[in-house]
């Protein structure tokens, strides 16, 4: 009778427990997904340090379904492309990359930051790390603040 309730026991943790999430991996091909928005951000913006530059924003089919419905099913991907802004106050242009920045929905395996986990990889590496299991205090309390699933961008109609 005692095993019974100790494996009942174990049996209930293992399927209450939100699963812990690995790493998030480059978002390989993401420029062949769905082109959500472009965004230039200068100096003087709050967000400017680190995040100055011209953004292209993608999402995996599963995320553009979550733009369309507001409601981001898990393996829902978002990336932001940032580049450097060349240029002057007439024109800009793409200068080098500075980071590719992922979201990804996994409701259980980051239920502490909204749902989504937050990886950031630096130019044009693949496995160069700025966030490494930082989201929750790099990325989410920003996130925290939407009122659209915890994502900043929209579809334009």
């Amino acid at each position: 009778m005692a095993r019974l309730l100790t494996a009942l026991t174990l049996a209930s943790l293992v399927t209450t427990t939100p699963a812990a999430a690995g790493p998030i991996a480059y978002p390989e091909g993401y420029r062949a997904w769905a082109h959500v928005k472009s965004m230039v951000i200068l100096p003087g913006h709050p967000l400017a340090d680190p995040f100055a530059g011209i953004h292209h924003l993608y999402a995996n089919p599963a995320a553009l379904e979550g733009y369309r419905t507001h409601t981001f099913p898990d393996g829902a991907v978002i990336v932001f492309d940032l580049l450097e802004a060349t240029g002057d106050s007439t024109a800009f242009t793409e200068g080098r990359r500075k980071l590719v920045g992922v979201m990804v929905r996994d409701t259980r395996g980051y239920a502490a930051t909204g749902g989504w986990g937050f990886e950031g990889f630096a130019g044009d590496s693949h496995s160069e790390r700025l966030v490494d299991g930082k989201g929750a205090t790099a990325c989410y309390p920003c996130h925290e603040t939407t009122d659209n699933s915890h994502v900043f961008s929209r579809l334009r109609p």
